[in-house]
């Protein structure tokens, strides 16, 4: 039993020493499948996200929402370097609030302001939405998933 207990221990010693533990706060290496930029800007406009968002290029309207909410959207943005960081922002807006922002102004009962779109877009215009505000950031260089087709 001695040396039962001996081998595996060193069995697992040597296992566990080429595994690291994640990375704390890591978001998982994932990508969503390419979208039409062209039709995410159009969601964009048409969801009004410039009522509460800035973005170079793009005139706001006159009329904002009753926040005076002013984030800024593109660029390089130090709270938004990955990809997955950007799609964790759209699709759960409350997920993190960017600092800098008064969060009495950008959060209601703890809540972001921004309402989540989820329930309101296809799965399609979330893609297409991201791909476009992807195309308006500078993130950290990062490879695409590879999707297989179900069928072959």
């Amino acid at each position: 039993m001695k040396y039962f207990t001996l081998v595996f221990g060193t069995l697992l010693a040597i296992m566990l020493t080429g595994c690291e533990p994640p990375e704390r706060g890591n978001t998982a290496a994932f990508t969503l499948p390419p979208g039409n930029a062209a039709h995410g800007e159009e969601l964009f406009i048409h969801y009004q996200c410039l009522s509460c968002h800035v973005m170079e290029g793009y005139e706001r309207p006159e009329v904002l929402d009753e926040s005076g909410v002013s984030v800024v959207l593109g660029g390089r943005v130090p709270t938004l370097k990955k990809y997955q960081e950007l799609v964790i922002s759209v699709i759960n807006p409350s997920h993190r609030i960017a600092p800098g922002y008064d969060p009495q102004v950008v959060t209601r009962s703890g809540e972001s302001i921004m309402p989540s779109y989820n329930d309101v877009m296809m799965v399609t215009d979330l893609v297409d939405l991201i791909t476009f505000l992807e195309s308006k950031y500078e993130l950290e260089p990062y490879e695409y998933t590879q999707y297989r087709g179900f069928y072959h």
